[in-house]
């Protein structure tokens, strides 16, 4: 996230009115709203690898994957957000009558930048627990082959899988679908330095 938008604080309503009439996408949190700052290359390239296998695996099932030009809307007054993958299951729910803001994700898979990955593993993922229909949360890292699942148990507790290295798959049980590491991380060029900084746990936030 960037710098806030606006100093006075918006309700949900207003934020909605503002972002549908904006040429540039904005999540809101907190009553603030935040430019969406541009990916890099390498989130780019990871973010269409992960939908083309999403897409290939899920066809001729009751699921949909979407990128992140769709909002999504963890409950009426806390975080609209633009994951950078949602998979829904079965007919969309939607928030309001304008039908462009989701509500019942299955599964959410961001993929991490120096600049969101404390709020990602942080509040966000805090306030993506609130949506009832969650079943997956994942991060992906773009400097290095390596993905974390949370999975939401029947408790309401969280299990964490981290799986690491380019022969690596993972399965992700909320749609029933097995990702190869070397899919999505097809033409992914890693930096070297990159493997001496010590990662962001969701401990550190």
């Amino acid at each position: 996230m960037a710098l806030p938008q606006l100093a006075k604080r918006l309700t949900p309503e207003e934020f909605l009115e503002i972002e549908r009439a904006a040429e540039l996408r904005h999540e809101f949190f907190n009553g603030e709203m935040f430019a969406m700052s541009g990916g890099s290359p390498q989130h780019s390239l990871i973010k269409m690898n992960l939908a083309g296998e999403l897409s290939s695996q899920l066809k001729s099932r009751p699921y949909t994957a979407f990128d992140s030009d769709l909002r999504v809307q963890t409950s009426p007054n806390g975080l609209y957000s633009y994951p950078d993958i949602s998979v829904v299951c079965g007919e969309l729910q939607f928030a309001d009558t304008r039908r462009d803001t989701i509500t019942n994700p299955v599964l959410l898979i961001e993929v991490l930048s120096d600049s969101t990955e404390a709020f990602d593993r942080g509040k966000k993922f805090e306030y993506y627990r609130q949506i009832p229909s969650l079943r997956e949360y994942v991060l992906v890292s773009q400097k290095s082959p390596s993905i974390e699942r949370y999975v939401r148990n029947a408790d309401e507790t969280w299990t964490l899988t981290p799986v690491i290295g380019l022969a690596s798959t993972i399965h992700l049980p909320s749609i029933d679908v097995t990702l190869s590491f070397a899919e999505v991380y097809d033409r992914v060029t890693f930096d070297p330095s990159d493997s001496l900084r010590p990662p962001t746990t969701l401990a550190d936030n």
